[in-house]
């Protein structure tokens, strides 16, 4: 296989978070030696994460066994998941915001066994249901466990007691219509065909539009890291990957 230069669009501050985790980490469980150093290991998680680069390929520009680079990634996975702040941390962080923007996203996987769960018909292809909230501003706030994709948006929201949470405390959610009968504080467009609704519900409706637009910014910060687009591990590892993500996006933008 052959080995060249690669860039890698993330912040050094992701890589100095990542690799202050490591080191801890290391210290802790008393690790003496490791074919890597933390700024190495660091720099692999980052580039599998971020760029989808494949254990074999890591295994061959770093120089170690596929082996390794597997365990590599998943000790930092575990680290970095465990930062990820919960449902409880983000609402009161929200608690501050004017409002906050809820959508539900699909992480398209490869096709297994038992696909039948994970199809999802609004996008017509497998994936993992993951929801989304996000400040005024469109910025990430929080990123729930997934759930297999023929989860539908509001039931999702419901699983994961978003709709509770953000009611408890009464902040305003703004949502699409998937989040239809959600109740509490989700404010959802008026439902039916445009030309049967009257010029206030249009109006209204254009108003919602224009405020949640801008959750797709989220969403698209999510899967700017490569891995996500396209899933090809056990679907039990999503959710630890999507909070690792998350933990290290909140890093590095804080």
């Amino acid at each position: 296989m052959l080995v060249y230069p690669c860039g890698l669009d993330v912040s050094s501050r992701s890589l100095t978070f990542l690799a202050a985790r490591l080191r801890e980490h290391r210290r802790r469980i008393g690790s003496r030696w490791r074919r890597l150093p933390v700024g190495r290991q660091a720099l692999l998680v980052l580039a599998h994460l971020r760029n989808g680069t494949t254990y074999a390929q890591l295994a061959a520009g770093f120089e170690v066994g596929t082996s390794t680079v597997y365990r590599y990634i998943n000790e930092a996975v575990e680290l970095l998941a465990a930062l990820a702040p919960t449902l409880d941390e983000a609402v009161r962080t929200a608690s501050r915001k004017a409002y906050v923007l809820l959508d539900g996203t699909l992480l398209p996987i490869d096709r297994i066994a038992a696909d039948r769960p994970f199809y999802s018909g609004k996008h017509k292809k497998h994936g993992m249901n993951v929801q989304v909230l996000a400040d005024p501003f469109g910025r990430l706030l929080w990123a729930s466990p997934a759930l297999p994709g023929a989860v539908h948006d509001v039931r999702a929201a419901r699983e994961h007691g978003i709709v509770d949470a953000l009611t408890e405390v009464g902040i305003t959610c703004w949502a699409d219509k998937g989040y239809r009968g959600a109740g509490g504080t989700v404010r959802t467009p008026y439902w039916g065909r445009w030309e049967t609704l009257s010029a206030g519900q249009q109006a209204v409706n254009r108003s919602h539009a224009k405020i949640r637009a801008l959750v797709e910014q989220a969403v698209a910060t999510l899967k700017s890291w490569r891995l996500l687009r396209k899933l090809r591990c056990s679907t039990n590892r999503t959710t630890g990957i999507v909070q690792a993500v998350l933990a290290l996006h909140l890093a590095s933008s804080a």
